[in-house]
């Protein structure tokens, strides 16, 4: 296992503003890798320095200087990255947090200098989806849910409604196109699901991601145009400059994948990807590539457009990745770090959506381990492009869409394991500090024979899939409708700050770089 390596720059100069080293948490984005227990020795002595009085006056005293040291950044932003932790609660990031080092480590985001709170409801929905959710931080506009793209005029799965341009929303990646900027999108799930598809979709239905599934709706898919279709041909997703994740099997139909040399789900008999290289135009390179290798190959300087779908489905987790050599499947940071090249090339800035989608996912399955190492790797994205780009002219806004039920409860104690055990119940049987509301982990954690809960002691607990506790059985454990945390840094990051509505945030954004038909900074 690789050791944890120093950090880039700018996080090294944040730590000496903000306090000893061993308070931030320190990362080689180029290298993703499974976070190292500290040592005991770095432990022990962490433990003797805060049973002083000291200790705690002094690190109270470099938190309100650097408060006070915060100065209002009012620049134009010439380029803006937008990251989306997809089931990044609240909860999630503190867990990370003790997963990736220690209760008082700190993710890359939790370095920028403002924060506020998102409300992340649907117009009708106590708890989003990330489909409502995607229409309201990126188009500005609040809708239905399992809708993209529209407003709230139109219900879900209307084959009609959609139709009505009158209803479309558009996002902030077509904003700063408009203006003359570059725009892209990386995700670690399919690029035509529920998150990406918020940047250049007009859905009444999230899962008709190809034409196979818009027939399934009971629509004609030769009117209904589904999400991929939209990507490759609709009026935002053509002219994006760089496209990255997983998704290959929404683009084919008979054209066999290469990597698993099955067919596409797509039912109209057309390849989308050889038809979006087909667009190329005189002077322009396109670049299609499915394998890490091949990705880390490209030539920004040569390439003006670049589509990588590394998966027939999503991308492969960080631990599976990692565990079980995908030596094929690029990482996050490696993907923004390829993206942000191709863009820095526009001399008018770019706008970037950058999806850590497998957070959700891994909660969704009560795969707790899945879940926390993802939101690791989706802060190392961030700590890799912020140590790329200035504060001065660089607005980077980190959030989630929605929260999980899951719970960091219990009384552990302090530099314990956060996949142990929280304490013991009434029944004298440990719980885990981790656990769900919902989801299969019921399954696992009681015994249908005896109805009680299973003794962990008892069970396997190292699998990367190993499924944490649920109170109630459901398939899929379900969203959370608490608030959700918004990290700003650079021009006007000082607006991100108090609680609002979810829609507000591509506002604040577009007010930050003079883009759009709102409120602008330079007006």
């Amino acid at each position: 296992m690789q050791l944890l390596a120093v950090v880039t720059v700018w996080l090294v100069v944040s730590c000496a503003a903000a306090g000893p080293v061993d308070d931030v948490l320190q990362y080689d984005p180029y290298h993703p890798s499974i976070p190292e227990v500290e040592s005991p020795k770095a432990r022990s002595t962490l433990a003797q320095q805060e049973q002083t009085i000291e200790y705690w006056r002094d690190n109270a005293k470099r938190a309100v200087e650097k408060i006070l040291n915060l100065k209002e950044n009012k620049n134009i932003a010439k380029n803006i990255i937008l990251f989306l932790g997809d089931g990044m609660s609240i909860s999630t990031v503190a867990m990370a947090r003790v997963y990736a080092g220690g209760e008082e480590k700190r993710l890359a985001f939790e370095e920028f200098p403002h924060i506020g709170m998102s409300k992340t409801y649907c117009v009708n929905y106590q708890v989003p989806d990330s489909a409502c959710t995607a229409t309201a931080y990126l188009t500005g506009v609040k809708g239905n849910y399992e809708t993209i793209g529209v407003n709230a005029k139109v219900p879900s799965y209307d084959c009609e409604a959609e139709l009505d341009e009158s209803t479309h929303t558009h996002s902030i990646a077509k904003w700063a196109m408009d203006a003359g900027k570059d725009a892209g999108l990386v995700t670690t799930t399919r690029v035509t699901h529920a998150s990406p598809a918020g940047v250049y979709a007009h859905t009444a239905n999230r899962d008709r991601e190809n034409d196979n599934e818009v027939s399934k709706d009971g629509c004609d898919p030769l009117v209904v145009k589904d999400v991929a279709q939209q990507l490759v041909h609709g009026e935002t997703g053509k002219r994006l400059k760089v496209v990255m994740g997983g998704g290959r099997r929404e683009f084919l139909s008979s054209t066999l994948d290469p990597e698993t040399g099955k067919k596409g789900k797509r039912k109209d008999k057309r390849d989308l990807i050889q038809e979006w290289l087909d667009q190329e135009v005189q002077g322009e390179n396109r670049t299609y590539v499915w394998n890490r290798d091949d990705l880390l190959q490209v030539d920004p300087q040569r390439t003006t457009r670049l589509l990588g779908l590394f998966e027939p489905t999503h991308c492969a987790y960080n631990l599976d990745r990692v565990h079980k050599d995908l030596d094929q499947e690029p990482t996050l940071a490696e993907m923004v770090d390829k993206a942000t090249d191709i863009l820095s090339k526009s001399e008018n800035g770019f706008f970037l959506f950058v999806e850590g989608g497998r957070i959700d996912h891994g909660h969704h399955d009560n795969y707790a381990k899945y879940a926390l190492d993802e939101a690791v790797q989706f802060s190392e994205a961030i700590a890799l492009a912020r140590s790329k780009f200035s504060e001065e002219d660089t607005l980077i806004v980190v959030t989630s869409d929605h929260s999980h039920s899951v719970s960091f409860s219990g009384y552990a104690g302090r530099g314990g394991d956060i996949f142990g055990s929280g304490g013991k119940g009434s029944d004298n049987l440990p719980y885990m500090t981790i656990s769900y509301a919902n989801g299969l982990g019921f399954y696992d954690h009681i015994d249908p024979v005896e109805k009680k809960r299973t003794d962990i002691n008892k069970m396997d607990m190292t699998a990367d899939d190993f499924r944490f506790p649920a109170t109630l059985p459901v398939e899929s454990e379900t969203h959370g409708g608490e608030d959700v945390g918004v990290y700003a840094s650079g021009p006007w990051s000082h607006l991100f700050t108090g609680t609002y509505e979810q829609n507000t945030i591509p506002h604040i954004m577009a007010y930050a770089a003079c883009i759009g038909d709102g409120l602008k900074a330079c007006t």
